[in-house]
């Protein structure tokens, strides 16, 4: 139940009735990188630190009106009236206005003292200063200042805001002018133009120095200019295990460097050979086995045009025997989340991305569709889609070699969580695109006694649900 109250400084903030369990649920949170609890004591420009911390990483929730651990454990104890929180608010409304990320609730459950104001904090784009006009950034249960130069430019290299392949670097700009990489290319795509005059164009070269993405692109060995900063490893662990280890290296590391248009050819080559080198028993003797090529192609295309280039580490390709496991450095840009980023479109290097684009048979053809690609050509050869996670400074992206489960499989483990389904929601969990067979998984489970349909609802608006016992 919601019913809309408004604070005396005019702010519209309504109030949640929760349940006893929903309240015990907050009360005993982890305090950790994605969740922070404070006491109605806490001013509210030290809770302004943990906002500003949170939205400048993952984005998470705040309450405040937990008292912290004691000898007793927490405790829910809220503020008296939503008047009590204007000084809150006040603070809040000024430096985190209420909208796309930042939204605020009061949580009230019978038998329990007050209002705990929920703060909801959304990964920001810009970078969030709290009240002090310092940036925080989240850290497990920390919320750390960044002061210095160095901190505050790296903050802005992980939102986006900055790039650091804008640089200017250190290299002789004899080594993008007259490197092979440019001779080629400016033969085969730009020949009516010089290659100094083109590179500064595009504004690869600066003054007499080229900058990161110049070197990326057109060096012929990248790797010596910017070091750990632009390499693939690759790996074979001959092994399922959650980790690899060293006893199931199955080789050294192998280390593919050369330009960005080079090393992704050859790192989807490699890892394409490998795995068809991996034995898996058929239905009557062993075969290679098989993953999807666009897959492989476009995951890796991914990790190498979108990292973190200012982040001192390369690319890793782990090959298991069940999985294949691609780490790029850098956490997710700007407002991306695993959650959003089949849908949300941000270039953190926009040079990169749109130079390698012009190179014949570009491994980036299809601009912004390179995931929404990989995770669809799983889908067609009924595979599980890839799996996304952000770790601490990178992203890792898991392409399992499992197979779907089966259409009913997958209706029955959507009716754990929902009460019915319809022709439209099976087709998007099971991945059939034609309703009439869907139509006919509906009747075989039927007849099979594993659904039944919801009464009252016919035609384009049928609904199913699991089969009610008798009473």
């Amino acid at each position: 139940m919601q019913e809309s109250l408004f604070d005396k400084a005019g702010l519209g903030v309504a109030v949640e009735r929760i349940t006893a369990a929903q309240a015990k649920h907050i009360v005993e949170f982890e305090e950790g990188q994605f969740v922070d609890v404070k006491a109605i004591e806490v001013g509210p420009a030290k809770i302004s630190k943990a906002i500003s911390a949170l939205a400048n990483a993952d984005g998470g929730d705040l309450y405040i009106g937990i008292d912290e651990h004691d000898l007793d454990g927490r405790h829910w104890r809220g503020f008296s009236n939503q008047e009590a929180a204007n000084s809150h608010l006040q603070v809040f409304e000024e430096h985190f206005p209420l909208g796309t990320d930042f939204q605020y609730e009061f949580l009230a459950s019978d038998g329990l003292p007050g209002l705990v104001l929920h703060v909801q904090i959304n990964k920001s784009r810009a970078i969030i200063r709290a009240s002090n006009n310092i940036p925080y950034v989240r850290r497990g249960a920390q919320s750390l200042e960044c002061v210095t130069p160095e901190a505050i430019k790296q903050l802005e290299y992980a939102k986006g805001i900055a790039s650091f392949e804008d640089q200017s670097t250190n290299t002789p700009v004899e080594a993008v002018t007259t490197s092979d990489v440019i001779a080629s290319f400016i033969q085969r795509v730009v020949p009516t133009v010089t290659a100094e005059r083109w590179l500064k164009k595009q504004a690869l070269v600066r003054g007499d120095k080229p900058t990161v993405a110049g070197v990326l692109i057109f060096a012929d060995e990248p790797q010596a200019h910017l070091p750990k900063h632009c390499g693939i490893k690759i790996y074979r662990y001959k092994t399922s295990e959650a980790e690899g280890f060293r006893d199931a290296l199955v080789f050294d590391p192998e280390t593919i460097e050369g330009c960005l248009y080079d090393q992704i050819k050859a790192a989807v080559a490699r890892t394409i050979e490998l795995v068809e080198s991996i034995p898996r028993m058929g239905e009557t003797e062993l075969e290679a086995i098989k993953y999807p090529p666009e897959t492989l192609h476009e995951i890796i295309t991914n990790a190498v045009l979108h990292r973190d280039y200012s982040v001192a580490d390369d690319v890793h390709i782990r090959i298991f025997d069940n999985r294949i496991e691609v780490q790029s450095p850098g956490k997710l840009p700007a407002h991306v989340t695993v959650n959003n980023i089949l849908n949300e479109r941000f270039a953190r290097n926009g040079a990169v991305v749109r130079i390698v684009n012009k190179f014949p048979d570009a491994p980036n053809k299809d601009v912004g569709e390179g995931l929404n690609t990989a995770f669809n050509a799983m889908h067609e050869l009924g595979f599980k889609a890839p799996v996304i996670k952000e770790q601490e400074n990178s992203v890792l992206v898991v392409i399992r070699h499992e197979t779907l489960a089966s259409p009913e499989e997958a209706i029955m483990e959507y009716l754990e969580k929902n009460s019915t389904i319809k022709n439209r929601e099976a087709r998007e969990i099971t991945h059939i695109r034609q309703d009439y067979q869907i139509k006919s998984i509906f009747g075989r489970m039927v007849d099979a006694e594993m659904i039944e349909q919801v009464p009252n609802t016919r035609t384009s608006g049928t609904a199913y649900r699991k089969k009610q016992k008798p009473e």
